[in-house]
């Protein structure tokens, strides 16, 4: 409903920005595949109204002019709805030349691509942001792209899920609120409607396709703090389970102040015991050569695919 609503007031702005005459309710009646469905005059009527009231609302100047015979028509003046030029300085272009270069999820990064060429074909100062700082956002998990439009248009979703340490997966039914990427992995926050209560998910957990079920209901809080959310669920003070890692002397220093305890082995390594929470993976992956996992064998066979999938990119 919500897509075919978006499509009927994109066709009304169209039909009113492409004339060069006032359109009567009945020209566009006529003209709008959309209002065809609609049998009653009443219905059509209070849904044009509707129609034109949303379109104002976003901006759209419609002029209303009653011809002689007394009929009123609509048009928006092309001159009445011009956008303003665009101007950036060149530290405001190169910024959002580094923007799009976040994206290495296809659909976003064409999007980007695309709108860096609009900006050049419309003359803003253009700077390719080419420099040693190459900034990417990862989102390779299938379940991203169809939560990211769900998250958008306020639409429940159903998915299997398969918890940690879970066998199997299991059926849940959420309505998004918001994703955030957090030490490597993308989370879902959202309101669970089977459990009743907030959770977060880890996109990777997610098995099958993302199915869509109608318009969302819950409310959503003025703020959703995913990345607290998921410290709390999936951080080191999530759980009481520790890990054991070996790290180089004088190296890892935001690992040693987590650490629980620490002994020398000889004089390059130092054996730490840090709290271990989901995402502990990504983390230790950044310090490369200067970490060993000892223990657990989960957490050293995740940290050792990491490194691998970063070799051979």
């Amino acid at each position: 409903m919500a897509i075919a609503k978006a499509e009927r007031l994109m066709n009304l702005a169209l039909c009113l920005m492409n004339t060069r005459r006032p359109v009567s309710k009945r020209e566009l009646r006529a003209s709008i595949e959309a209002y065809h469905e609609v049998t009653s005059d009443d219905a059509f009527n209070r849904m044009f109204e509707r129609d034109k009231d949303d379109l104002r609302e976003l901006g759209l100047v419609i002029d209303t002019v009653e011809s002689l015979d007394g009929e009123f028509g609509y048009l928006a003046r092309s001159d009445r709805n011009r956008l303003p030029d665009i101007a950036l300085d060149p530290e405001e272009a190169a910024a959002l030349s580094l923007a799009a270069k976040v994206w290495q999820q296809a659909r976003l990064a064409e999007a980007a691509s695309g709108a860096l060429q609009k900006l050049r074909a419309a003359g803003v100062p253009y700077e390719d942001a080419s420099s040693a700082l190459e900034p990417r956002i990862p989102a390779p998990e299938p379940a991203f792209e169809a939560l990211m439009v769900a998250t958008r248009e306020r639409r429940t979703v159903a998915f299997d899920y398969r918890k940690a340490n879970a066998v199997r997966p299991e059926p849940r039914l959420v309505e998004p609120w918001a994703l955030e990427c957090w030490r490597g992995h993308w989370y879902l926050a959202g309101y669970d409607r089977d459990r009743a209560d907030v959770r977060v998910f880890r996109l990777s957990r997610i098995s099958g396709k993302v199915r869509s079920r109608g318009a969302a209901t819950a409310e959503v809080p003025d703020h959703v703090d995913v990345r607290d959310a998921v410290a709390r669920w999936a951080g080191e003070g999530a759980t009481a389970a520790t890990a054991r890692i070996r790290l180089r002397h004088d190296s890892g220093y935001p690992l040693r102040a987590r650490a629980l305890s620490t002994a020398t082995v000889d004089a390059d390594w130092d054996e730490l015991e840090i709290p271990y929470g989901h995402g502990l993976d990504a983390w230790l992956a950044e310090f490369g050569p200067d970490v060993v996992v000892v223990a657990p064998d989960e957490l050293r066979a995740e940290v050792v695919d990491r490194l691998r999938a970063v070799a051979k990119g």
